[in-house]
């Protein structure tokens, strides 16, 4: 039989055990704690007639769950975790299939999408919030994870389509710069056109595939001085030996593909929807563009040229702003030109002589007939898509520069402090995983990854320790306020109600 024992120590506290008497034998089964007054006897002997109740309850066939006190007075917080937001983002990475992946590129992408640092940082974090350990030298290990990219991006495609019930009709594409800390160049980190105004820093191009809803399907890293229009074929080719079954329509900007890159892709029999370069066309062209769009009844016109058929129309918008931007310009042109100096990056000013400078007036006569006007290039005729989807097409891409937002902001891709090429892929490889994550959320709860990221942080584990008996009870916060979001269906879906 147990019972409650009380013993004074040398330091005259009062010590409470549970006890067993055997004969003349004391066999101690719990020390409770130590009290120094008469309110902490009364909790102790409190929690010793709890105990033997519990273990009692236990003996029993129907045993009876009885509560814990837990003295708020004599208790501190001693942890807060955040495992509910680990397992949503980990349960969204599963949902992308992506389960069987080596857990730290699991876990450094939910790092990313919860909050993004370097990957020592990275794996501080998870110890701190989640307990997850890993050893500092994680900088082996990472280079590797470039092997699992072909796995990676069969997974997005299977995803859109499963997932989003994407046909893959058409596929948008663009690039943009990531830049270095480093000032040090090498073969892959050099200097090029920098998207982010970092023009002195070392960097790297990444081509970007994304369905039409803006789901990211493939990705490919080159060089920093890699000409845009050159990115785009291997990255298409590369996904259609993945996927032979589609041949999707190609849109992208004007400033990704030029007369070769086009030819390119007739030779490979593609069909694609470009932005057309207007201001390189010649003025006789621009005339005819200006007048049909005037005497046409119709919003757009379509012109046949060597690089396929050539689809323009008119915006009164776009020609306010672009009135607005143009008479600017021409001012700043004209100062130039009072003043003799030629500047910085002068537009419609050109040099006539050593000493001279006049209006390049030709060239903005031009303008004026462009205000307002857009071009889009396709191989595709009338009858296979009309004029207006040409446009409508066209104008999806603002998901994949979405895309890039995304990573740049929300998962902080850049700047990037890897040297080796591998560890830089690798860490490119992170961030798309992430991509597919945040991208996955959107599409299915039409909310940002930053208002998420604060719906799920909030639900938080209190770890409270009894000072007294040095026992620790977990507090959950309450699910009623999470469960009124559109992140409620997912919750439920995954079964993740912590309590």
């Amino acid at each position: 039989m147990l019972r409650i024992r009380k013993v004074k120590t040398k330091s005259g506290a009062i010590a409470f055990q549970v006890v067993q008497y055997k004969g003349h034998r004391v066999k101690i089964e719990k020390h409770i704690g130590s009290a120094q007054n008469e309110e902490q006897c009364n909790i102790l002997h409190s929690l010793a007639t709890e105990w033997i109740e519990k273990r009692t309850s236990q003996l029993t066939l129907f045993p009876v769950e009885k509560q814990k006190i837990l003295f708020v007075e004599k208790s501190k917080c001693i942890a807060v975790t955040h495992n509910f937001s680990y397992q949503f983002f980990l349960k969204c990475i599963e949902a992308c299939g992506l389960s069987q992946l080596p857990q730290l590129l699991i876990d450094l992408a939910i790092m990313r999408l919860i909050e993004p640092s370097s990957k020592l940082q990275a794996i501080h974090l998870l110890s701190r919030y989640f307990g997850k350990q890993y050893s500092q030298r994680i900088y082996q290990t990472i280079p590797k994870f470039i092997d699992y990219k072909s796995t990676i991006e069969s997974h997005a495609f299977n995803t859109a389509k499963k997932v989003f019930d994407e046909q893959f009709y058409y596929v948008l594409y663009d690039v943009t710069t990531l830049y270095f800390e480093s000032f040090k160049p090498d073969e892959l980190r050099i200097q090029g056109f920098s998207k982010d105004n970092k023009s002195q820093q070392p960097q790297i191009v990444i081509g970007l595939l994304v369905t039409q809803s803006g789901f990211p399907l493939s990705y490919n890293v080159f060089a920093g001085n890699t000409f845009e229009g050159k990115t785009m074929l291997p990255i298409i080719e590369n996904f259609i030996d993945m996927h032979p079954a589609t041949k999707p329509i190609v849109v992208a900007d004007a400033a990704m593909l030029d007369e070769e890159r086009l030819a390119e892709l007739r030779d490979k029999k593609l069909s694609y929807i470009v932005g057309a370069r207007l201001a390189n066309a010649n003025i006789k062209m621009v005339k005819q563009i200006h007048t049909s769009l005037n005497t046409n009844k119709e919003p757009t016109v379509r012109m046949k040229t060597q690089h396929g058929d050539l689809i323009c129309d008119f915006s009164m918008k776009r020609y306010k702003k672009e009135s607005s931007d143009l008479n600017k310009l021409i001012q700043k042109a004209e100062d130039l030109v009072a003043k003799q100096s030629l500047g910085n990056k002068a537009k419609f000013v050109k040099r006539v002589s050593k000493e001279k400078i006049e209006l390049n007036t030709a060239l903005i006569e031009k303008r004026k007939l462009l205000l307002g006007i857009k071009g889009y290039c396709t191989n595709l005729s009338e009858g296979q898509l009309s004029n207006g989807a040409v446009i409508d097409r066209y104008h999806q891409l603002w998901h994949v520069e979405q895309s890039f937002r995304m990573s740049k902001s929300d998962l902080e891709a850049r700047p990037i402090y890897h040297r080796n090429e591998e560890a830089i892929r690798s860490h490119v490889l992170i961030c798309f995983v992430a991509l597919m994550a945040e991208k996955y959320l959107e599409l299915k709860t039409n909310i940002s990854l930053k208002k998420i990221r604060l719906l799920v942080w909030n639900l938080t584990e209190s770890h409270i320790q009894d000072i007294i008996t040095k026992e620790v009870f977990k507090f959950a916060s309450p699910t009623s306020e999470i469960l009124n979001t559109p992140l409620a269906p997912l919750i439920k879906e995954w079964e993740l109600l912590p309590h």
